[in-house]
């Protein structure tokens, strides 16, 4: 005898959705059955479409599901912005029903799509953008065959950086790293995923000029991705030498290395805190910046940029932090009330930043869209729900004040740089402009003196001759 049959109420009465429908009817042993569409089209209210009916708009899902006695919703709508995906969480959960999402078009058209396929909505669906367009062409013009070079490739932006780079064909992609269990991770996921691929992983300090040395002598890359650095704000605060030493003067030596052995494109992974930076990672950051500019000027590479706001789910980021916190029971910790930060996926990040490598011609910073900034009382509230309790009533939320060198908001430009559009609508670019780098030669002439001794508050006044640091 069949068991019970939980009751799935289907958002979207459009192509998805009635794939979904579809696979959950003709499942013999499935355990979900179908009642009825919810989909805002009025057109379609009260007519029926593969022999289920729809049943009303998102305004009545919490009347539908009581009346049909769903146990699940599914929203069925790959194509729907991520705003309009976060106002059907937002009715969903006024009601008990479990909340699932289907996958995206790409399991659709291929016909991947199982019940097993549809999973829990999950906090990229809600910030995240339609996926980014690529000019394949383009890339594939600088990738294919290269030998190619990633720094911190065992790192969140630098392994997805190598996953999307192994799809372009590449002659040989060299995954640099300090740690060495995350560089092995990277390469046995790669291997697994791309057998054919040539890699060859490199243990590695960036601030080792000799061995970088070595390295560039051993693989003479092609293109250079330089996703290595220091991150963590509060960290940076507390340890100003290991900030300055790594995203500064290893930047300088990769750079310079680069230059020596004729690499074709070098792109720099950079951050909106290197944005009038009010922390040392910030102004660490946007010294790495200036010193990829400079090299330009001296350099047949093309040396570029690449500068957004937070990634979903990186290592060290807030987003794990949260979920630990949510999964402990709380309280989740939020610095200030009125917090934002830009956010976008891993995957989106990764894709961005080699179009801009297609795009460089030398000495831009090139700029993420990121869409609009998100409240990070918001995004915990989300977090919350979407793990299936209530904000304060179940989980309670702590304000713990801002942390030294931390803004309220980011912002990915500032006001003396000039915007202007590239052939990408979702990258924009600073163009190079005539610079003085004379005080920038000057720093990195006392940060490389043996005498040096690294003092804290000397760092902090060096680095704001040099950037302007804002402290908070």
């Amino acid at each position: 005898m069949a068991g019970h049959r939980q009751k799935v109420l289907i958002i979207g009465a459009g192509v998805a959705g009635g794939v979904v429908a579809e696979v959950l009817i003709n499942r013999v042993d499935g355990n979900l059955l179908p009642v009825g569409f919810i989909d805002d089209d009025p057109g379609k209210k009260n007519t029926v479409i593969h022999g289920l009916p729809v049943l009303g708009d998102r305004c009545e899902i919490p009347a539908v599901v009581k009346e049909t006695g769903a146990e699940q919703i599914i929203i069925a709508i790959p194509s729907a912005p991520c705003e309009t995906i976060r106002q059907m969480v937002e009715v969903c959960h006024r009601t008990k029903a479990h909340l699932k999402i289907m996958p995206g078009f790409y399991d659709l058209i291929t016909g991947k799509i199982q019940t097993s396929s549809i999973r829990e909505v999950q906090l990229e669906d809600l910030i995240g953008r339609r996926p980014v367009p690529l000019n394949v062409k383009e890339i594939a013009g600088y990738l294919k065959k290269r030998t190619i070079l990633i720094t911190g490739a065992g790192g969140t932006i630098g392994s997805e950086i190598c996953r999307q780079l192994a799809g372009f064909e590449p002659g040989r992609l060299v995954l640099l790293g300090h740690g060495e269990n995350s560089i092995y991770e990277v390469e046995m996921e790669l291997r697994s995923s791309f057998p054919l691929a040539s890699l060859v992983p490199e243990i590695a300090d960036i601030r080792d000029g000799e061995r970088i040395k070595r390295i560039f002598d051993r693989h003479r890359p092609e293109v250079v991705f330089h996703a290595a650095a220091h991150k963590h704000v509060p960290l940076m605060e507390n340890n100003p030498e290991e900030a300055v030493k790594n995203n500064i003067l290893g930047t300088k030596i990769l750079a310079e290395t680069a230059h020596r052995f004729d690499v074709r494109v070098f792109v720099l992974i950079s951050s909106d805190k290197a944005v009038n930076p009010t922390s040392i990672m910030g102004a660490t950051k946007r010294v790495a910046e200036m010193v990829v500019q400079r090299m330009n000027e001296q350099s047949a590479t093309k040396f570029a940029a690449v500068r957004f706001g937070n990634v979903l789910g990186s290592r060290g980021s807030a987003v794990p932090l949260f979920k630990k916190q949510i999964a402990s029971g709380g309280p989740v910790t939020v610095t200030h009330p009125d917090m934002q930060r830009y956010f976008m996926t891993v995957a989106e990040a990764a894709q961005l930043v080699i179009q801009a490598g297609a795009l460089a011609r030398g000495g831009e910073i090139f700029i993420l869209d990121m869409g609009e900034p998100v409240l990070i009382l918001d995004l915990v509230k989300n977090l919350i729900k979407l793990s299936g309790y209530e904000p304060e009533l179940d989980i309670p939320i702590r304000f713990t004040g801002i942390r030294p060198g931390e803004k309220l908001t980011e912002s990915l430009y500032c006001e003396q740089e000039q915007i202007v559009p590239t052939s990408h609508k979702r990258i924009y670019k600073v163009p190079l402009v005539n610079r003085c780098f004379k005080n920038l030669e000057e720093l990195l002439e006392i940060f490389n003196r043996e005498s040096f001794l690294y003092a804290g508050e000397t760092i902090k006044q060096h680095l704001n001759q040099v950037v302007g640091l804002q402290r908070t």
